[in-house]
């Protein structure tokens, strides 16, 4: 898939096996909300984070039976075959923590640091020097955090006196604002005097609310090149979090801003933690910036469509092409590209239909019941009966066979539907499907 916005050219960073920035794609991580030190709940989390899509996986190391797991963790996800690079998530003690523990510093893909909480007065320059220069032993990228909410007092005290002495004052969210961006820049840059190479850096200044993102993330990107990471410190739970990221994040991809994501919702108790890589996979799909699993379009429904078939049928397919796009993504290359059409009424649904490559469109209120289906923009044959979604299903499976992974059988079905259909309608019954 192309992009079709020009991308911001910036610095390429490499995270184990993801690259991140330059022309690589905009990467999804996610993180984890185990305890670090269950090695085995954090395994299973991880694990189910990766093969939900996520390219990178952050994990706290706030202690040291945290930091002691991380080399495990590791090669536990090895044995089974999931080799997401591991970030390491650190606050206050990071500097102690992977210096005891070469064995987590070595474990770790990448570091994520907070210069705001890295130490307190004179120690802070020290202990973030000190962390730096692990990394540079290891040979590790570093992500150089910093958050609204957790911003250097000392460095805020110093702005906000500077602004309150200045001919014209600016308002305190904007001085907040340019401290983040002053922050992020300055600990970049103190990274590098003391021998990070200006390719392991990656900056992000994350705050909570979609405006202050995109100001934020604007001028940080006018002023450096080191990849950006995209996120809201945290989004909120439910739509209201997913609307809150995409909006904000989706202006700042639209201008080429950002190279990788991370959204973080909320999750209700005992939710599902890889919904968050559903929802970064599905921003940047709808942006076309990626493309993960074949597309479904589905109409909203009116008065025309009394009938919810179709909206079972949407969700039914929606959710198959989902469970199924891991597999097929390395059987059928470029099958994520593809896009169905499951449609109510005729009003929109033959056209519908016609842009995708397969497309059905179900009966409205008052209309025929059959469902004609489109392959490649041409009608190619007429479903009915009580088993139209699993015939379509199937229809949906061989298309993929033969269009994706050359299946000369699937291929021979595939050509004999598309025969042109007469005036008086082509019905296929359900077992010749």
């Amino acid at each position: 898939m192309k992009p079709p916005v020009a991308r911001r050219l910036s610095r390429q960073v490499r995270v184990g096996t993801v690259r991140i920035g330059g022309d690589a794609p905009v990467a999804v991580q996610a993180m984890t909300n185990t305890d670090t030190a269950d090695a085995a709940a954090t395994v299973a989390q991880v694990a189910a984070l990766a093969r939900a899509g996520a390219e990178l996986v952050r994990l706290t190391v706030n202690n040291e039976e945290a930091a002691a797991q991380v080399a495990p963790i590791r090669d536990a996800l090895a044995r089974q075959q999931v080799h997401v690079p591991l970030v390491g998530d650190f606050h206050f003690n990071g500097h102690r923590l992977l210096a005891q523990y070469p064995e987590c510093a070595q474990a770790l893909a990448k570091y994520r640091i907070n210069p705001g909480n890295v130490g307190r007065g004179d120690k802070r320059d020290a202990q973030f020097c000190q962390l730096i220069e692990i990394a540079c032993r290891h040979d590790k990228p570093v992500r150089i955090g910093v958050n609204w909410g957790s911003l250097d007092p000392a460095l805020l005290a110093r702005m906000m006196d500077a602004n309150a002495q200045a001919a014209q004052p600016q308002p305190a969210d904007e001085v907040m604002r340019q401290a983040l961006i002053a922050s992020a820049l300055e600990n970049a840059a103190r990274a590098e005097d003391v021998g990070l190479p200006p390719d392991r850096i990656v900056l992000s200044a994350k705050v909570s609310q979609g405006q202050d993102l995109i100001a934020v993330y604007r001028e940080l990107a006018a002023r450096c090149d080191y990849p950006l990471h995209l996120g809201l410190t945290e989004a909120g739970m439910g739509s209201k979090g997913i609307v809150a990221s995409a909006t904000a994040m989706g202006v700042l991809l639209q201008q080429g801003i950002g190279d990788t994501i991370r959204v973080s919702l909320t999750p209700e108790p005992n939710g599902d933690r890889t919904r968050e890589v559903l929802v970064a996979q599905q921003i940047l799909q709808s942006m076309g910036l990626r493309a993960f699993t074949p597309s479904v379009t589905a109409c909203p429904g009116c008065g025309r469509t009394t009938s919810t078939f179709f909206q079972s049928l949407a969700s039914q397919i929606e959710g198959w092409l989902h469970a199924q796009a891991p597999a097929w993504r390395v059987r059928f290359p470029g099958v994520e590209d593809m896009h169905v059409a499951v449609m109510g009424c005729v009003v929109n649904g033959p056209g519908e239909s016609r842009l995708a490559h397969l497309g059905i469109s179900l009966p409205g209120s008052g209309e025929q019941p059959v469902a004609p289906v489109y392959i490649d923009g041409e009608r190619a044959l007429t479903l009915k009966g009580e088993h139209i979604a699993d015939d379509f299903t199937r229809l949906v499976e061989t298309y993929v066979a033969a269009r994706y992974g050359a299946d000369a059988e699937a291929g021979q079905r595939l050509r004999a539907w598309m025969k042109p259909v007469p005036s008086h309608e082509r019905v296929v019954p359900i077992a010749a499907v």
